[in-house]
């Protein structure tokens, strides 16, 4: 028994100075705090007091939100995105010209989730002007981008650094719409991959199309699917598109309309299929209409849609996890002008609506079982604010 208490303690003395350097080693590699997010903003800083891109903490426990400032400058930031890996950050720069050319621009950032600082990468043109999305296919392999003004869809590589390569690919749409104003010509509004990766669908406001693209993760290529879209209603406009969380049912905000065209979608060749359209305004609405945001609650049991022109508001609806058909909820005042954009927390707890006009993004708590929503009081106050997405801080 002496021999076996004495070797242990031996083995005590010798190891313990390893699993010391052990713990220093992986000291740096903490995990996120759970329900603590630093919460990105994109703004236009033309002819504002913007500066670029802004962050505030998120506390999704109690829906506490509080300020930190300017992330990194950046011109016209509109809209962001995150890779999967929780380090990098994407944001279309929405401009007309960059490096001499018709062309806006993407930017590549590294994030640091103590801080929430965000340090440059690069920048690369997007081919098109006014480009107006971003996002990343489902393995953070490739970025994709619509270029609004320019009509057009492009992919770039992302490097072992996060910064971005040459563009793999880049499609001109072609064609227009009925409306001779806002659709004399194509308009890509949004663009993302299907929740297998294996296609591609960018949305066009120009053109009322979705149209899908077979994509290879590989390479970053699009092909034309078979067929090569889908269309909504003469002059609706589509801007954006949700998917439900099983893939199996996709839904398209079309702008001019101000409505949701819900779909069936195919998972095996990527084809859409019509189902319902509803309004996003109330029943004797006869001002002007400008859909901006949608989005799919967490749950997969919600979708929202936000309303920026007559009536500032977001529109709920419950979903049919059958049929994928859609049921009003309910309209919700955002508590300030214009909300250009809205997010939802990644715990499904709170909706914070970005109010481009007013200067402000409100808070408001989800009711998990009706699809509510519940103004908190909380509000942060950012210059312009059009975009916002989540990262968990550390």
């Amino acid at each position: 028994m002496k021999i076996t208490r004495w070797f242990f303690a031996f083995l005590i003395v010798l190891l313990a100075p390893l699993a010391g350097l052990f713990a220093a080693q992986n000291s740096h590699k903490k995990r996120p705090s759970q329900g603590q997010y630093l919460a990105y903003v994109g703004a236009y800083t033309t002819k504002t007091n913007s500066k670029g891109i802004y962050v505030f903490r998120f506390d999704a426990t109690v829906g506490q939100a509080k300020a930190v400032g300017l992330a990194a400058e950046s011109a016209d930031p509109s809209f962001l995105a995150v890779h999967p890996d929780g380090q990098h950050l994407y944001a279309v720069n929405e401009v007309s010209e960059f490096g001499g050319q018709k062309s806006g621009a993407v930017s590549a950032f590294a994030i640091d989730r103590k801080t929430g600082k965000l340090t440059f990468l690069n920048q690369v043109a997007t081919r098109g002007a006014g480009p107006c999305h971003v996002s990343l296919d489902r393995i953070g392999r490739f970025v994709l981008v619509a270029n609004y003004d320019g009509g057009s869809v492009a992919v770039f590589p992302v490097q072992a650094n996060g910064s971005l390569g040459k563009d793999s690919d880049f499609v001109q749409h072609t064609g227009s719409g009925p409306n001779k104003e806002r659709q004399e010509a194509p308009h890509a509004h949004w663009i993302g991959t299907s929740p297998d990766n294996r296609f591609a669908l960018a949305v066009d406001l120009g053109l009322d199309e979705i149209l899908v693209y077979r994509f290879d993760s590989a390479k970053g290529l699009l092909s034309p699917n078979n067929p090569p879209f889908a269309k909504v209603n003469p002059g609706a406009g589509p801007r954006h598109l949700a998917f439900q969380r099983d893939g199996k049912f996709a839904y398209v905000l079309t702008e001019m309309e101000n409505a949701v065209t819900a779909f069936a979608y195919s998972q095996k060749n990527g084809t859409l299929s019509e189902l319902q359209t509803l309004s996003a305004l109330p029943k004797d609405y006869s001002g002007p209409k400008e859909a901006a945001e949608l989005i799919v609650h967490p749950s997969g049991k919600f979708l929202y849609a936000s309303n920026r022109a007559g009536v500032d508001s977001i529109t709920a609806f419950a979903i049919d996890p059958a049929k994928g058909t859609l049921r009003l909820v309910g309209r919700y005042l955002t508590r300030g002008r214009t909300p250009r954009h809205f997010a939802i927390d990644p715990t499904g707890a709170f909706l914070l609506a970005a109010n481009e006009q007013s200067n402000n993004i409100v808070v408001f708590k989800i009711d998990i079982v009706t699809g509510g929503l519940t103004p908190t009081g909380q509000t942060v106050e950012v210059a312009s604010p059009v975009c916002i997405t989540f990262v968990p801080a550390e």
